[in-house]
């Protein structure tokens, strides 16, 4: 199962992509709030609330935790899991290393809002992730964000962890982790393609709902929030 950015990658990293294109929703009302008028906190995810200070999320498959990616040291596996057609078809930074470094570097380098991090599972690598604050990315200008919204994007590395409920799993208990960890976060949001119908599924299993279906830069796309109360049915 893997997620993937909201925006093509033209320029030096997600944080900086422009994202101008009108988008309009289809078939499912937009979550209510209002729109950030770009007067928000420059804080990002990392601004004191580190993930590799969390320590291990325990899961049904395994001790769970993330740690920021280090470059040079995890490139080549980044760039493998990149490489994997199954990945490639909805991240698209297949090819040599400088494709996946120029990405990583784009948030190591940037302005804070977005930290990329490798998912390890019992002291494991086996996941990418990347946590970013919703509402200061250009994601923010295609729904009604909230101050604070924390945005998930993920992939699966090995073929292995596919298919058997795994995402979901890591999903959950990473969604509990940063709403217990960030309090003035209410929501936690991804923007998966619609045609990824194993990560949509995997998201529904986690707990989120589909909130709206978005017409993005590239894709079309299922909005997937889950929220810290409930949300009414």
């Amino acid at each position: 199962m893997q997620g993937q950015p909201a925006h093509p990658d033209p320029g030096p990293g997600r944080t900086g992509r422009p994202g101008r294109h009108p988008v309009r929703v289809r078939r499912h009302p937009q979550p209510g709030g209002r729109r950030v008028s770009g007067t928000a906190p420059p804080a990002g995810p990392g601004a004191g609330d580190d993930p590799a200070r969390w320590g291990a999320m325990p899961t049904a498959a395994g001790g769970f935790r993330l740690r920021p990616v280090r470059l040079p040291a995890d490139l080549g596996l980044l760039t493998g899991w990149m490489n994997d057609p199954e990945v490639a078809a909805f991240w698209e930074l297949a090819g040599p290393p400088a494709v996946t470094e120029r990405h990583l570097r784009g948030q190591l380098d940037g302005d804070g809002h977005s930290l990329p991090c490798l998912g390890l599972l019992d002291d494991t690598p086996m996941s990418y992730w990347e946590v970013y604050r919703a509402d200061l990315d250009p994601l923010a200008a295609h729904y009604p964000a909230r101050p604070h919204d924390t945005g998930l994007h993920l992939l699966l590395g090995p073929a292995t962890s596919r298919g058997r409920g795994l995402g979901a799993t890591l999903l959950a208990a990473l969604a509990d982790r940063l709403l217990r960890e960030r309090p003035r976060c209410a929501r936690v949001l991804a923007e998966p393609d619609v045609r990824n119908r194993r990560s949509v599924r995997a998201f529904r299993r986690a707990g989120f709902r589909l909130a709206a279906e978005l017409d993005l830069p590239g894709k079309r796309a299922a909005l997937m929030v889950r929220d810290r109360t409930p949300h009414p049915a």
